[in-house]
């Protein structure tokens, strides 16, 4: 019996809706009941063996029944609550959107993108959420077209499967850009407002620096944008100041703490870290989690030996091996290299500093490739700032700063929702840097985008920089640490970035093209080809199929775009599509999407280029030799002295993160095509512990760009009437 009744109680405390038959009800005990539980009372049935309704309002040990009922109305209300719940959950499972799509009136001659974008007025971001199957209380609204969207919707959506997911690359691109923005854009433009397909963009967020630089901004082009392109472009949501905020907050932590150990005793020191509070002296959480790494288990700050206060309170970081900069998002050359710490208050401290552009910021990368809040936080603490005097690692944990980073971090975490120009909905998450870091946009942004979708949908990302740096991340660092499995690549080409690479005249920035790149060449489209044959041989290494994506321009000949067409399907390409979205939208890159559509469908044998337990050493030579196409590579005496040091510290099992330039498959920008038998010199070698890769150096490498003798910010002005921003592109 006694068995009996806890069988009883355990049972009760798990069901949403109980029915009450005993003669007694008021001895069955009220701990029984969860808060919230149904209860249908037909004690008074059981009683009198009748099938009429009870009284009203029956009080049993506290507990108040919804009614007295009969059996029957308790059968019925069961039965009505699970035909409830069934219909709930159908409601959120994947449909098809009832997304109401904006129209386009192309206009020839195409105008300035941000006259395009003035002049479609885009939905309500509330109303495109709810478009979207996103719940009012999942999103925060900035403004009328934007918001950020809450984590909270993957555990809604845990048990919906998946979309299929593409992932865009680019060429080896002239100073210029290829296109791979616009051609995102273009293609969820084509698949959601044409063909009726649920998709998503996936974008990365883009830095100030170039807006106001040479670049301009990354909103896509044309009749393929996303938009407001000014709020788009410029601040956004705050995420990249959040991450200022942030890297700087460690930066002014890193250097203070010299500062104090410089200056201070054991004693003066540890009682100012630990101090007394109204009489009551304790360790902080992240305190205790220090006492703990340095095996001191102890708990009472007054209990600590001598030499236990001071293994604390000293870091005892060396100087010259801080790797952590500030950071600021302005291109500004006069802080590649400076001295901190001149001011008298200083106390004779000073050494030699930088500032990177803020997207260069490791936060920045551990913000794209996080999955949860809980992991950005570990991630955060487990930031390598520099070495200690006897060379380990110092984290930010060490620091102490891992939570106040955490909280500077915990809006931009959330993926911002905006819309293209044909009212289709765009992720804008996260900008690292494609040479220092990976440079794709968040994993969060892509799994919510995934979920959203639906199985048959479609999520597509970009990655910066051309297939060889961007893709081969995408594939090695970012689909490892998400877990997800790309189905397709579109790789974009142009004309003219081929006839480049056949050995046309160089391109700038700035200067206007030489005539071979706007007059037909066919011998030199058909030489340029081989850059365009290797980079689908590179994502053939990695067992995805290839759809070949040709940007078309005005002064393309129809027999420059077929001849690429022909070469690129014969170089194994699943398909290779002219695209015209600049010029009309979505529709002119239907077929992209139909080829994409029809390769995704084939099944992916993804498999990534190497094991992460390969040595350092080796997972550098695999990248430069099987993706690069390099004979060997070389390494300096720094680089294999930080590689015995990472290797030493236990970092040895992290993926590659190669700097490299983007204008070249080779170290050398100038060497077009696709160079061979070179060798890789590996200048010097560095890691993101917090992000999770190591970063080999491929000569030198800037991390903070200048401004041109005439910058963007000559065009940009605020008409101070409407408030219009004028000249952005």
């Amino acid at each position: 019996v006694s068995l009996s009744i806890k069988w009883v109680g355990s049972n009760l405390l798990e069901s949403d809706i109980v029915v009450l038959g005993s003669p007694k009800p008021e001895e069955i005990p009220l701990s029984w009941i969860q808060p919230g539980t149904t209860v249908l009372n037909c004690s008074h049935d059981f009683l009198s063996g009748k099938l009429g309704c009870g009284s009203l309002g029956v009080h049993f040990n506290g507990l108040i029944a919804e009614d007295d009922v009969s059996l029957l109305a308790a059968a019925l209300r069961i039965q009505n609550m699970v035909s409830s719940g069934r219909r709930w959950l159908r409601e959120q499972q994947h449909a098809r959107w009832r997304l109401h799509c904006l129209k386009l009136q192309p206009l020839s001659p195409v105008p300035s993108d941000l006259e395009i974008s003035r002049a479609q007025t885009p939905k309500a971001v509330d109303v495109l959420a709810k478009e979207i199957g996103l719940l009012a209380d999942e999103i925060e609204i900035y403004g009328k077209s934007k918001a950020k969207v809450r984590l909270s919707l993957l555990e809604r959506l845990k048990d919906q499967a998946d979309g299929k997911y593409v992932l865009v690359a680019g060429i080896t691109p002239t100073p210029l850009g290829e296109g791979k923005s616009t051609v995102t854009v273009g293609l969820v433009q084509a698949l959601t407002a044409h063909l009726n397909i649920n998709s998503f963009a996936c974008l990365r967020q883009p830095s100030q620096g170039p807006t106001f630089g040479v670049k301009g901004g990354a909103a896509g082009g044309g009749y393929a944008q996303v938009i407001p392109m000014e709020e788009f472009n410029l601040h956004l949501t705050g995420d990249i100041h959040a991450i200022t905020a942030a890297n700087n907050l460690l930066a002014a932590a890193i250097d203070t703490r010299i500062l104090h150990e410089n200056t201070q005793t054991d004693k003066a020191l540890y009682n100012r870290l630990v101090p007394s509070v109204n009489g009551v002296r304790e360790f902080s959480s992240i305190q205790l989690a220090r006492l703990k790494k340095l095996g001191i288990n102890k708990t009472d700050p007054s209990a600590l030996t001598e030499e236990e206060v001071s293994k604390f309170a000293r870091l005892n970081i060396d100087p010259s091996t801080i790797t952590w900069q500030r950071v600021l998002d302005t291109n500004d050359r006069f802080l590649r290299k400076m001295t901190i710490g001149q001011a008298p208050t200083e106390k004779g401290y000073s050494r030699q500093a930088q500032f990177d552009i803020a997207v260069a910021s490791e936060i920045m990368a551990v913000l794209a490739l996080t999955d949860s809040l809980a992991d950005m936080k570990e991630r955060l603490g487990r930031m390598v700032v520099a070495s200690d005097k006897d060379g380990q690692p110092v984290t930010a944990e060490d620091l102490g700063v891992t939570g106040a980073l955490t909280v500077l971090m915990k809006d931009a975490i959330k993926p911002n929702l905006m819309q293209t120009l044909e009212g289709t909905p765009v992720f804008v998450h996260a900008g690292p840097f494609a040479n220092i870091a990976h440079g794709n946009s968040s994993v969060l942004a892509d799994k919510i985008a995934l979920k959203l979708v639906g199985q048959e949908g479609f999520v597509v990302t970009e990655a910066g920089f051309g297939a060889d740096i961007g893709m081969e991340k995408f594939f090695n660092i970012k689909c490892r640490a998400s877990g997800l499995v790309p189905n397709a690549v579109v790789l974009v080409a142009t004309v003219r970035a081929l006839k480049m690479h056949g050995g046309g005249p160089s391109v700038t920035a700035g200067v206007p093209l030489k005539r071979e790149y706007t007059e037909e060449n066919i011998q030199l489209v058909a030489d340029g080809c081989c850059n365009l044959q290797k980079q689908i041989q590179i994502a053939q290494l990695f067992g995805v199929p290839v759809i070949v994506a040709l940007n078309v321009f005005k002064t393309d000949t129809r027999a420059e775009i077929d001849l690429v067409c022909e070469l690129a399907k014969r170089a194994g390409a699943f398909d290779a599509v002219p695209c015209y979205h600049w010029s009309i939208g979505g529709k002119g890159t239907v077929e992209l999407a139909r080829a994409v559509r029809e390769a995704a469908s084939k099944g992916s044998r993804f498999r990534f280029l190497y094991d992460v337990q390969l040595p350092i050493v080796e997972k550098i030579r695999t990248i430069a030799q099987a993706v690069y196409g390099a004979k060997d590579i070389e390494l300096s005496p720094e680089a294999q002295s930080k590689i015995d040091r990472y290797t030493q510290q236990g970092f040895g099992n992290l993926p590659i993160c190669m700097a490299k330039t983007h204008l070249s498959l080779s170290h050398q920008p100038d060497k077009k095509g696709v160079p061979r038998d070179f060798i890789l010199p590996i200048s010097d070698v560095r890691a993101s512990i917090g992000a999770g890769f190591i970063y080999p150096l491929v000569g030198t490498m800037s991390t903070m760009p200048g401004l041109p003798t005439r910058p963007c910010f000559y065009d940009i002005d605020l008409d101070t009437e409407t408030e219009q921003v004028k000249g952005l592109f």
